[in-house]
């Protein structure tokens, strides 16, 4: 007889509210995230994404409700899931003064690796994101693609369980941005958690084994591309996606 052994989770959120004055950005989200699933985590402009990263991230304390990430509560274990997270910020962080090269080994002797190991995972990452021939350059004659694409690297060169990934392709050209859904999915066959968060449905849906649509802080819906493209008779999630948020333009709170 088959039996389904359950998937751990690696990220538990239970009714998580984050509150700011009059403002209400998380309210009551409860979510699960498999180990090794890539996780969408979409919505419109002040939907409440980066504010839940940044709880999670334990860059933020919650209003209410309780999250875990590893195993390891983001309130009362901080230390303990920073030692097992990445994060590529929204906001593009870099040392424009120092090369790529250097951004890239400042963040991973902050980490405190083994300096044979920085080097290893140096190189190959700068390789597979098409930035080796540039590295010795200073971030400040890098375009705005190759500094997102600096931060990438730099969020990831310890090689964490989890990854969050706030926007990282945004004004990207194509080619980058094909790079890094490559490398994005690589991160999957090494069995990483990966949380993204776009405003580009056809890189969700290229990439996420299960999306989350948020807005105004709550879940409204959750299930693979191809579910919700059933669930809403809708030929890509870009259409599921106006359905569920609507077509007025929001601006960023």
């Amino acid at each position: 007889m088959f039996v389904m052994v359950p998937k751990e989770a690696a990220i538990v959120i239970n009714n998580l509210t984050k509150r700011f004055e009059d403002v209400t950005a998380v309210d009551e989200l409860s979510l699960e995230v498999e180990k090794g699933e890539l996780f969408g985590l979409l919505g419109p402009n002040g939907a409440g994404k980066t504010t839940t990263i940044n709880v999670l991230c334990g860059l933020l304390e919650p209003t209410g409700g309780s999250a875990s990430v590893g195993g390891f509560d983001v309130q009362k274990e901080p230390s303990k899931v920073k030692e097992l997270i990445g994060v590529c910020p929204q906001d593009t962080a870099v040392f424009s003064y120092l090369t790529g090269r250097e951004n890239v080994e400042l963040f991973g002797n902050l980490h405190a690796m083994p300096k044979e190991k920085l080097k290893k995972n140096t190189e190959e990452l700068l390789r597979k994101l098409g930035l080796l021939e540039d590295a010795n350059r200073r971030v400040g004659k890098y375009s705005g693609g190759m500094r997102r694409r600096t931060n990438l690297i730099m969020a990831l060169v310890h090689d964490p369980e989890i990854a969050f990934l706030d926007e990282p392709t945004v004004a990207m050209d194509v080619q980058s941005r094909h790079a890094v859904w490559n490398f994005i999915k690589e991160l999957k066959i090494q069995n990483k958690t990966v949380i993204l968060t776009t405003h580009y449905m056809e890189e969700a849906e290229e990439l996420s084994d299960r999306v989350g649509i948020i807005d105004h802080g709550k879940l409204i819906a959750l299930g693979s591309p191809e579910q919700l493209k059933e669930k809403f008779s809708a030929k890509n999630l870009e259409e599921v996606f106006i359905q569920l948020t609507g077509r007025k333009i929001r601006e960023e709170l």
